[in-house]
């Protein structure tokens, strides 16, 4: 095969075989639209690359500006997949700015002033500038792991190399006048190759992140209870579990706060499967909503919850109980008649020295016990600790 037409084609075929792939990503992954956006990205590249090539019936200059036009929305929808898929607000404004600058200035070189080492300078800048902008979003969150670091460091070797490897041939090989030669020139040559080499690059980090994020998400379908919303009972102890060792570690004080709510079978019975599934949802949004960020929240049961409270002592725990307590009793479900009660039972247990999640769980079960057992909505603390045989009576509390 000819060298100039091997090199003419690679750059298409890695496009459209790229564009292929992340198709077919997106059509098993429908809620991930950044996806489609790439697939598209690479497809109209490939089609930047044969226009560079073969000339359409309208002519060699319009047609060089038609691939530019699809190298822009290709660089538009590349930067903008990778902005959205790290959940920063994509800068469209910014984008227009910047690739509206370049095709400008583009069309001035081409056909009010034809020059084209200006038409390169043009173009090449205003990719650069689009690059180096995507390096500025994905700054904040570099940290986040080894993929958006990459791509970081991705955007910045971009822009370095539409700014600075453009110049530097620009200024060793140039001015070009003609497109006579153009295709064997230096410039074009290294320009393929380097976009050859950042395409695949970017590309494997993209499909790499695409793989994680499947993968965090079923492990949050394993960790994560569907009706609820909260962690499951695995889910709960695998965290929890870390979450007392980072305590452990740092001397810090842990609470937990085991929560039923009461007569709910007979509540299921009376209303319904349906109306059960509400209260189980209503009382989980406010456990959520207690806890903040800072608690780990989980449905461990059907109608139990628990969560773990850092840098809470026995005091704090039984304030935040009682105070979602309050809530929940004050308040109504939609969905069951006007006027039904619905309550809860907590008990409450602190962290002795380094003591492990199931004996602080069973402490903290033996005061929900008591709660459901002393009349129900109410709050028991349990006053053991594990180091001592001796089990005193937990306090009513209310």
């Amino acid at each position: 095969m000819d060298t100039d037409l091997f090199i003419a084609l690679l750059n298409p075929t890695i496009a459209l075989a790229l564009g292929a792939a992340f198709s077919m990503l997106w059509f098993h992954q429908r809620h991930r639209p950044y996806l489609a956006v790439l697939a598209i990205s690479y497809s109209v590249s490939a089609a930047g690359f044969l226009l560079q090539y073969f000339t359409l019936p309208i002519g060699m200059m319009p047609t060089k500006l038609v691939s530019n036009v699809c190298f822009t929305i290709a660089g538009c929808c590349l930067a903008g997949a990778i902005v959205a898929r790290n959940g920063r607000q994509v800068p469209y404004l910014a984008m227009s700015a910047l690739m509206g600058s370049g095709l400008s200035a583009l069309m001035w070189f081409t056909f009010a002033a034809p020059d084209l080492t200006w038409r390169i300078l043009s173009m090449n800048f205003a990719f650069g500038g689009l690059a180096l902008l995507v390096a500025a979003e994905l700054r904040p969150v570099r940290r986040n792991g080894p993929i958006e670091n990459i791509l970081f460091i991705l955007s910045l070797l971009s822009g370095l190399n539409f700014f600075v490897r453009t110049l530097v041939v620009v200024i060793l090989h140039g001015p070009f006048t003609s497109y006579d030669g153009f295709y064997a020139s230096t410039y074009w040559t290294t320009a393929l190759l380097t976009h050859a080499l950042l395409s695949l690059l970017i590309a494997l980090c993209l499909f790499t992140a695409a793989a994680l994020d499947v993968m965090k998400a079923l492990k949050t379908e394993t960790h994560t209870d569907p009706l609820s919303g909260l962690l499951n009972r695995r889910g709960f102890e695998e965290r929890a579990t870390v979450l007392l060792e980072r305590c452990a570690a740092a001397k810090f004080p842990v609470t937990l706060v085991l929560a039923d709510l009461d007569h709910f079978k007979a509540l299921n019975d009376l209303h319904g499967h349906a109306a059960g599934d509400r209260v189980i949802a209503d009382f989980a949004a406010k456990l959520r909503l207690a806890a903040g960020a800072r608690g780990v929240a989980g449905r461990i049961g059907g109608e139990e919850f628990a969560v773990l409270l850092p840098l809470s002592d026995l005091g704090a725990a039984r304030l935040f109980a009682e105070a979602v307590r309050t809530l929940y009793s004050a308040g109504s479900v939609d969905g069951l008649p006007p006027g039904t009660k619905v309550t809860a039972s907590f008990g409450v247990a602190a962290r002795s020295g380094e003591e492990a999640l199931q004996p602080l769980m069973r402490r903290a079960d033996e005061a929900l016990y008591i709660a459901k057992r002393n009349g129900r909505d109410s709050v028991r603390l349990s006053l053991e600790r594990s180091e001592t045989m001796f089990t005193p009576e937990p306090l009513r509390i209310g």
